[in-house]
């Protein structure tokens, strides 16, 4: 709102106001006025000079006076304006693109700069990794100077020819097999039902903890470990498998990662540790298998027996043959001493294999199918003796018992079949949670404990059935479980990227 002068009708330059009437006024008119009336000229009251309240506003600008008394005048001096205001856009346009320029500038610079903070951070990753396997690798034995360690897995002078032929079942083969599974059965017979004295017991069980967790053994890049095995004759040399395609010799006594063993061109998803030798046998999708020099981190030879991937692997009790399965629908026998398939048989359905497991003597031995079968097989016949339905879903693992009398299964089926191989039946079902996902079954040596690999670990009581323990340490699937000697320790692995060892602390 404007200020105007009761008196002269325009705009003060220095209003003052009235007390008595409110009127705002021109401060040197009213102060005239008063030196001739003395009086407010609104109200009529006395007002003295004093009296009067200054308003503070801002300065009054007043329009400049028009200079141009003509029209080609005005018309100058509109041009003149018009000229000023083009020369101001412009400065505003070079402003505009200047400051333009300075924030691409500083775009880039932050661009650079993340680029440069994401391959320091893969390089610091890189860096822990290696760190994580640097004072394992002090322990790692000498090699001849030509193969750095860990050393490169290269194909031997073994490789076996693809596709392979099969060399046959030898009269001398098979009575190699009938002589071990002699043996076998009579060293079990005299052991008897008695257990060792260093076994564990139940109650001991339940006090297992965590005594260990191992996240280095492979590649944080692509996490997770697939398969595992301990070696059966040195119980401190743990052997795993992961989805960074290679297999990995882990020392638990020294905490030492003895060997990476590198070859393969896709995960490695089955692992065995030779039980008499230094020798690893690795499988992977693949379709390769490779046996291993651990010494040395060698392939020793390069088994090509399928024309799919890997899915199964046994070793048998001579340690002299292996049995692999794959998603081919065949299930072979080799001699890993010369690299010879020896006889490789199709599944009698026709299906892909899932996986494989001998029997402790050695004469026959279990398949999975991908059809819910689990599937029982004479070796020196090579024929299908007997099949146990029941699950849904693919097979997802097999165990036989050290004693020789039970099969335990797993499938998509979120339970445990326990079936008696003399009468040829499901004698007991442990049923898991909804969702439950088995991924390994592994007995104890005593035939004593049965654990479970999966959602989360577990160790069942044998006969009882019972449950023991649930360890829930691995923050992703388990893969993996094995026991150790006299089931004085427990190791799993997981997808978690983790080895994991349970004892009594």
């Amino acid at each position: 709102m404007a200020l105007v002068c009761a008196l002269t009708n325009e705009v003060p330059e220095t209003p003052v106001v009235s007390p008595y009437s409110g009127a705002v006024f021109e401060k040197r008119v009213i102060e005239k006025y008063l030196l001739e009336n003395g009086c407010d000229p609104i109200s009529g009251k006395e007002l003295k000079v004093e009296e009067l309240i200054e308003i503070k506003t801002p300065a009054v600008v007043k329009p400049k006076p028009p200079s141009a008394t003509s029209i080609p005048a005005t018309l100058k001096t509109m041009q003149d304006e018009w000229d000023a205001l083009m020369i101001h856009s412009f400065t505003q346009r070079q402003q505009l693109q200047t400051t333009r320029q300075e924030l691409s500038h500083a775009l880039y610079q932050h661009d650079a700069a993340c680029r440069v903070i994401a391959r320091l951070n893969k390089e610091v990753a890189a860096a822990r990794e290696a760190l994580a396997t640097l004072k394992p690798q002090a322990g790692i034995v000498s090699a001849p100077t030509a193969i750095p360690q860990p050393a490169l897995a290269t194909e031997a002078g073994g490789t076996a020819a693809h596709p392979m032929e099969q060399a046959g079942m030898s009269a001398e083969v098979i009575q190699k097999l009938q002589d071990k599974a002699t043996v076998l059965t009579q060293e079990r017979k005299k052991r008897g039902r008695t257990v060792p004295e260093d076994l564990v017991t139940p109650d001991q069980v339940k006090s297992f903890l965590t005594t260990a967790s191992h996240p280095g053994l492979h590649s944080a890049s692509v996490p997770g470990i697939l398969a595992l095995d301990i070696n059966s004759a040195d119980h401190s040399k743990i052997l795993t498998g992961g989805n960074d395609k290679n297999a990995t010799v882990f020392n638990k006594d020294t905490e030492q990662v003895v060997a990476i063993l590198k070859g393969h061109t896709k995960k490695i998803t089955k692992v065995i540790y030779h039980p008499n030798e230094d020798t690893v046998i690795t499988g992977s999708p693949d379709m390769n298998i490779r046996i291993w020099h651990v010494p040395t981190s060698q392939t020793q030879l390069l088994l090509r027996c399928h024309e799919g991937p890997v899915t199964g692997l046994s070793l048998h009790p001579t340690g002299d043959y292996l049995l692999s399965t794959s998603s081919d629908k065949h299930w072979a026998f080799s001699d890993i001493r010369t690299g010879r398939l020896l006889t490789k048989v199709i599944d009698t359905a026709e299906v892909g294999l899932t996986t494989a497991q001998f029997h402790p003597d050695g004469l026959i031995f279990g398949t999975g199918t991908v059809d819910s079968q689990v599937k029982i097989w004479d070796l020196k016949e090579q024929s299908n003796v007997a099949n146990f339905p029941g699950h849904t879903g693919p097979i997802s693992a097999i165990s036989f018992s050290e004693n020789g009398y039970y099969l335990a299964t797993a499938a998509d089926d979120a339970c445990v079949k326990l079936w008696d191989l003399r009468k040829l039946k499901n004698f007991k079902t442990i049923q898991l949670d909804d969702g439950y996902e088995v991924k390994d079954l592994c007995f104890d040596q005593s035939g004593t404990y049965l654990a479970i690999a999966g959602t989360d670990v577990r160790v069942y009581q044998c006969k009882q059935w019972q449950d023991l323990k649930v360890f829930n340490d691995h923050t992703a699937l388990a893969t993996g479980v094995r026991f150790g000697k006299h089931a004085q320790y427990l190791a799993s692995t997981s997808m978690d990227r983790t080895l994991k060892q349970y004892a009594i602390e």
